[in-house]
């Protein structure tokens, strides 16, 4: 990076700075000052907006901070560099250093910039050819009316609206371009209804089938009118971020969050039915009040509404954030450097932390990647509470040295295998445990050939079918013998994953390739009872 900013010979060098690269931004400035001296280095973003002085005694390297928003500041930055026009204590939002001979060094602060009309901030996006096969992130409202205390979003509790056709033309230029994915950075998208719902129709009218799109709603401010519509969009066209956080009552509050968690629900579920939008749900570990018994409960409440993705996160104490002001009242212990994340609470021990780390780890694997779907629902039956399950398989993996090791994919079903044989045959009737765990292995079978036609078999796979007799089915489904295979089950394995009963059965299942399912990506399954 050093080599590259260097090769550039530029006269003024900016970073926008967040949690994820404000460590490796300042490391990188330190060494550009030694070697070359004249630049002038900015910084903006939200990591440096809340704290402008303090970065620029503490970053000697740096010149001046962009506090805020930055379009306008930074045009009239550039104007001032490159066209010589005006003087810096006349640009608004900035505090830069100020050296004299005599005074030393001093650092200014400007008076604040006014936010500015969206529609002022231009569309980065005019040359498309730049952006091929990348994510595109748009903007199309700005502020949030919420109060979270976590989050930055809340200290501007305007929401200021990019208009309706501006948006509209913009993002026909992605619909015409056939782009894959664009990601709404709105922080809650449905704030506004009708700005929502004009964005929804306008996609759904001009669908390309191609282009995804990714908004971060509020999950409870879905109307009957909106879910009702929601239904009738392209299976894959929309997915939702939907931000839970915590289901205990007294977190919710203390964190000035306002959720009506009873329609959170029948609205995620409204959605499910409809299946054909992807939903992933947040939890935030480390929030004030929230035990590790009460964030487990969570867990749980928020497992059973299935979501697509479900992401453990843990708390980041942002700067300028009102978290970051109440912190001492709940004792909250958090890294002194980026990402700020906490370590332990007045009612979460470092101990309590690093086991709900052992818990996502497990939910990403074997839940997020969607391919233990059967296996892990066939597993569920057998602990009290979903959570119970992911924490014995982390500790399994804890036990056994497993989280230092990249698995493979195939790997990582055979560990699944070894952890039903180390724990949860232990749960079972004996003279029951040769029936479930025959019922397993075709369970785990039945998940790997949902997700691709795999080449070489596992160890604990019974004899696959011979290759006439797969032609043959695949020949009478009508079903394309290149992308398609037949397996023959001993067990009833759907009703197996549902009850947790394993029930002797021939049943056939053809995994048909070419018609996969558009949210989860798995096969579709034509499943008979005998051939």
């Amino acid at each position: 990076i050093l080599k590259g900013i260097y090769q550039e010979q530029a006269d003024v060098v900016a970073f926008s700075c967040y949690i994820w690269n404000i460590e490796m931004i300042t490391q990188v400035v330190t060494e550009l000052r030694k070697v070359q001296p004249e630049a002038k280095i900015w910084f903006g973003g939200p990591e440096v907006s809340y704290n402008a002085g303090e970065c620029l005694r503490s970053i000697k390297a740096l010149d001046g901070v962009i506090v805020g928003e930055g379009e306008q500041t930074f045009l009239e930055l550039m104007e001032y560099y490159v066209d010589q026009k005006g003087t810096l204590d006349q640009i608004k939002g900035i505090a830069y250093k100020r050296r004299a001979q005599i005074e030393g060094e001093a650092i200014i602060t400007t008076p604040a910039r006014m936010p500015i009309p969206l529609d002022l901030v231009p569309f980065p996006y005019e040359d498309m050819e730049r952006f091929r096969n990348k994510i595109i992130y748009y903007e199309s409202s700005r502020g949030c009316p919420f109060s979270c205390s976590y989050c930055l979003s809340s200290i501007d509790k305007k929401v200021r609206l990019r208009s309706l056709n501006l948006v509209k033309q913009e993002l026909k230029i992605f619909l015409d371009y056939k782009v894959a994915q664009v990601k709404f950075v709105d922080r809650t998208f449905n704030c506004n209804k009708k700005h929502a719902m004009g964005i929804w129709q306008f996609i759904k009218e001009h669908d390309n089938g191609i282009t995804n799109f990714h908004f971060e709603i509020s999950g409870d401010l879905l109307e009957d009118e909106e879910i009702e519509f929601l239904k009738t969009l392209r299976p894959g066209q929309v997915q939702f971020e939907i931000g839970v956080q915590s289901t205990n009552p007294e977190t919710i509050a203390t964190i000035h969050r306002k959720t009506d968690y009873s329609k959170l629900c029948q609205n995620v579920m409204r959605i499910h039915e409809g299946h054909n939008i992807h939903q992933h749900l947040d939890l935030i570990a480390g929030l004030p009040l929230e035990d590790y018994a009460s964030f487990l409960k969570s867990f749980d409440d928020v497992y059973v509404l299935r979501p697509d993705q479900f992401q453990l996160g843990f708390l980041k104490v942002l700067k300028g954030s009102f978290m970051e002001e109440d912190s001492s009242n709940h004792q909250i212990v958090y890294q002194d450097r980026a990402p700020y994340e906490v370590l332990m609470t007045d009612r979460l021990s470092y101990g309590e932390v690093l086991k709900l780390k052992g818990i996502c780890e497990m939910v990403e694997v074997y839940y997020n990647s969607g391919q233990f779907r059967y296996s892990m629902e066939f597993l569920e039956h057998f602990f009290p509470r979903p959570s119970s399950l992911y924490y014995e398989l982390s500790q399994y993996y804890e036990r056994n040295g497993l989280n230092r090791i990249a698995h493979t994919r195939l790997k990582r079903y055979e560990l699944l295998l070894d952890f039903y044989k180390e724990v949860v045959l232990k749960l079972i009737d004996q003279r029951e445990s040769e029936k479930y765990t025959g019922a397993f292995e075709e369970i785990l079978l039945l998940d790997l050939y949902l997700r691709e036609n795999i080449k070489s078999r596992p160890g604990f796979a019974h004899k696959a079918l011979d290759y006439s007799t797969m032609r043959e089915v695949m020949d009478r489904l009508g079903i394309d013998r290149r992308n398609a295979h037949v397996e023959q089950f001993t067990y009833d394995v759907i009703t197996a994953c549902r009850t947790g009963q394993p029930i002797r059965k021939e049943v056939w299942i053809a995994f048909d390739y070419s018609q996969r399912d558009p949210l989860s990506k798995a096969a579709k399954m034509i499943i008979a009872a005998g051939k």
